[in-house]
């Protein structure tokens, strides 16, 4: 049966994130995690229990990755840390932008060798001011990309030889050959642009065919489109404005969730749209995904 042209789809949970963002799917636990990074929370849906809860960081935190123990490797406003699951207990790490107070984190993921990627972006989204780190097995961080705008999404492909990424004002995909033993990119290039009528690309994953599924901010859909060529698949529309990012999950990894903001909208505009901040689930949406890479930091596991 083909995929709908316009899908059914329901809300998560009630709750209404200001900046929902970074949406990671647990298959161990069978939950949802995302980030509302302006708030400072980190979210968790679980399935067997249909139970919403959240941990409250006290700062910003811009995306975070699951270690094998099951907690948190977080992007938070004063660095990179280690964040129980449970009791919201956290170990510092690092902190590659503490010379930039103006500077913080938006949007990371694990690589397919299990090394986490997080972006940087000025507060005041000075263009230029944000970069892309890696951070190596030895907990030292590696820039990778500067005179990043917005940092955005990241994507490998299924032959582990390509990244995707996003710095959203360029409204390009680029594309860098990655070599997964050392994280080394090389020959950065446009895979494709994106019209400015779209919205602007934000956070985003890639299916089992290896086409991208982007988040639209302020273009009120997530679509597909295929790297190879820049052709747009497909784009189901959705009663928020500003789409920021989506995942594949749930049982086979053939539902999709997708994450949305109300940060910046006006009263009129809220009222307009009630659904915005809310994650959309899209069940069997005719699409699979791959289950997200874990880090793998030998030093961080538990003892």
């Amino acid at each position: 049966m083909p995929p709908p042209a316009q899908p059914v789809f329901e809300t998560l949970t009630p709750h209404r994130s200001e900046l929902g963002e970074g949406p990671v799917w647990d298959a161990r636990t069978r939950a949802l995690c995302w980030v509302d990074i302006t708030s400072g929370h980190i979210h968790e849906f679980r399935f067997p229990d249909n139970n919403h809860s959240l941990l409250d960081t006290g700062e910003m935190v811009g995306a975070v990755a699951l270690l094998p123990d099951g907690n948190y490797l977080a992007a938070l406003q004063s660095g990179l840390a280690v964040i129980d699951r449970e009791s919201g207990a956290r170990k510092p790490l690092c902190h590659p932008e503490a010379a930039r107070p103006g500077n913080r984190y938006n949007d990371g993921k694990c690589d397919p060798a299990g090394r986490f990627w997080v972006g940087t972006m000025a507060l005041d989204e000075q263009p230029g001011a944000g970069s892309l780190y890696m951070l190596n097995s030895d907990l030292t961080t590696e820039l990778k990309v500067e005179g990043v705008s917005i940092s955005n999404g990241l994507a490998w492909s299924a032959d582990q030889r390509t990244l995707y990424y996003i710095d959203s004002p360029t409204r390009r995909v680029q594309a860098f050959d990655f070599d997964k033993k050392t994280g080394n990119l090389s020959n950065r290039r446009v895979a494709f642009s994106i019209p400015e009528e779209e919205g602007s690309p934000d956070g985003m994953t890639i299916d089992r065919e290896g086409m991208l599924w982007i988040a639209h901010w302020d273009g009120w859909q997530v679509a597909r489109w295929n790297p190879a060529n820049g052709e747009k698949l497909l784009g189901w529309r959705l009663p928020a404005a500003r789409i920021t990012s989506c995942t594949f999950g749930g049982d086979g990894m053939n539902d999709l969730f997708v994450t949305s903001a109300r940060v910046g909208l006006s009263a009129k505009e809220l009222a307009s749209q009630p659904l915005a901040g809310a994650v959309f689930l899209i069940k069997n949406c005719g699409y699979g995904g791959w289950e997200p890479d874990w880090c793998s930091y030998p030093t961080l596991q538990k003892r």
